[in-house]
């Protein structure tokens, strides 16, 4: 069993709605859906472009998928959450825009954004003692010969290549796609989220996901609103 802390809207918010029909799942408990042709694209090649996206649900990384640490429990994990998102206020990305990163498309800031970086670090720092020490194999998972220094260091000690100062917030909507299908895949997605792209995206909850077994679906498991006490100062 692997938990991973991510960033994703509410399930009734309209971005979260569209990304499902575009996946073809729901990770709220929700079923698998037959995905639909968008634009230019059949229902069969938006099935094939969204196939490595959906396992994982529509997300934003901050905790990247991590088993257990033998001293922490769920329950633990779960408390610890509360509290970190209760002291901790919400971060507004003005405005997202449809970016393709080293082949996939994803939703990404328009502009960067040092608060949401310094969030996604913090998430990284207060939550790293409950993730067990990567194995080698799962090192090799991650092609450590084809990451940067820098990369290759976060990995080992934080579980995770992209934290930080590698970090980028995105929100993943498909697998690699080459030149030739680029255009008309970036086509469909800027048609399709094109109404809420015009609107700002709250970053207002951190959410646990669960992969129950290795390579099951990721679901949520809890879902924690940000800012609902002000933060208790220190000495």
């Amino acid at each position: 069993m692997r938990y991973a802390i991510y960033f994703t809207p509410r399930q009734d918010e309209k971005l979260a709605r569209i990304a499902a029909n575009w996946l073809g799942r729901d990770p709220f408990g929700a079923a698998t859906r037959p995905v639909e042709a968008v634009g230019d694209l059949s229902a069969a090649e938006v099935a094939f472009h969204t196939a490595s996206a959906r396992r994982y649900g529509f997300h934003a990384t901050l905790k990247a998928p991590f088993r257990l640490a033998a001293s922490e429990t769920e329950t633990s994990l779960r408390a610890a959450l509360d509290s970190f998102a209760e002291a901790t206020p919400v971060v507004m990305i003005p405005r997202l825009v449809v970016s393709q990163i080293d082949g996939f498309f994803a939703l990404v800031p328009e502009a960067p954004l040092p608060a949401l970086n310094r969030f996604a670090g913090d998430v990284v720092l207060a939550f790293d003692r409950f993730r067990a020490p990567l194995t080698e194999t799962e090192i090799e998972r991650r092609s450590p010969d084809s990451l940067k220094p820098d990369e290759f260091r976060n990995l080992c000690q934080w579980g995770y290549p992209y934290v930080f100062e590698t970090f980028r917030f995105h929100m993943t909507l498909s697998g690699r796609a080459g030149p030739q299908e680029s255009l008309r895949l970036r086509a469909a997605i800027e048609s399709l989220f094109a109404e809420v792209l015009l609107r700002p995206v709250p970053v207002d909850a951190l959410t646990l996901f669960v992969e129950t077994e290795p390579g099951a679906p990721f679901m949520v498991l809890s879902h924690h609103a940000l800012g609902r006490r002000p933060a208790r100062k220190t000495a």
